[in-house]
């Protein structure tokens, strides 16, 4: 059975230990980066993030299922909904720090029942193959820092997904007002956004802001097929099934 935020300019950006049916691999070395900076700041990070998202709730409204996944799950604010929706839930996250916020969070929050959290790259996630009814992998793509570990992660959530699997996946994107891009470009760019701890020592955190159009080109050049598409509150976001 076994086998990387919302609006950029929010504060408010997501249990029991894993279970026998998701197998906890070591994230490739090229997600050190990231690790490394959330486990940094990953008591503050949680802190600020305490509300699930309006289009992750729009999302769920509606659907259920046997098993729910969340790729990049944070200190497990989606979690809380999704495990609603569905008898299992696992949150994946490449940080050991954000997934002992989150364990923390589901016992004091009384959602840990039926979840499991687990260490792991969104490239190579520790979940059996056809086995995912709902997931969402929202504000965690974009931290990825190549093209082909974006699509190569978009096509690992397809293996995961059953047949008639639905996921949302979202990430920063250029029509948001804070940055001074082209909406309609062909391609996006790369950033570091600064998080501030307290005492004033800065920490920078690698983005990739998509132009709406790429989001769906590498969407489409993935084993993923877009159920629907767009923009809200600045972000890219998609319901896609697998092809």
């Amino acid at each position: 059975m076994t086998r990387d935020e919302g609006d950029p300019t929010a504060e408010d950006e997501g249990g029991s230990e894993g279970s026998d049916r998701f197998d906890a691999g070591e994230p490739s070395p090229s997600a050190g980066t990231a690790a490394a900076t959330y486990d940094r700041i990953a008591a503050h990070f949680s802190k600020t993030r305490e509300h699930a998202w309006p289009e992750v709730e729009s999302f769920l409204e509606g659907r259920s299922g046997r098993v729910g996944l969340d790729v990049g799950c944070g200190n497990g604010r989606h979690c809380d909904p999704l495990a609603g929706r569905v008898e299992e839930t696992v949150g994946v996250d490449v940080s050991g720090g954000l997934l002992r916020e989150a364990r923390e969070r589901a016992r004091e929050r009384g959602y840990g029942s039926g979840l499991s959290f687990v260490r792991g790259d969104a490239g190579a996630l520790p979940v059996a193959a056809d086995d995912i009814d709902l997931a969402v992998y929202v504000a965690a793509l974009h931290h990825l820092r190549s093209r082909e570990r974006r699509v190569g992660s978009l096509s690992e959530l397809a293996r995961t997904l059953a047949p008639e699997g639905r996921a949302l996946v979202s990430a920063w994107s250029t029509a948001h007002d804070r940055f001074d891009a082209d909406a309609d470009a062909e391609v996006g760019f790369d950033t570091t956004v600064d998080w501030t701890l307290p005492g004033g020592e800065t920490v920078p955190r690698f983005y990739h802001v998509y132009a709406p159009r790429e989001f769906d080109a590498d969407l489409a050049a993935s084993d993923l097929r877009i159920v629907d598409s767009f923009v809200s509150s600045g972000n890219c976001y998609a319901v896609v099934a697998p092809e």
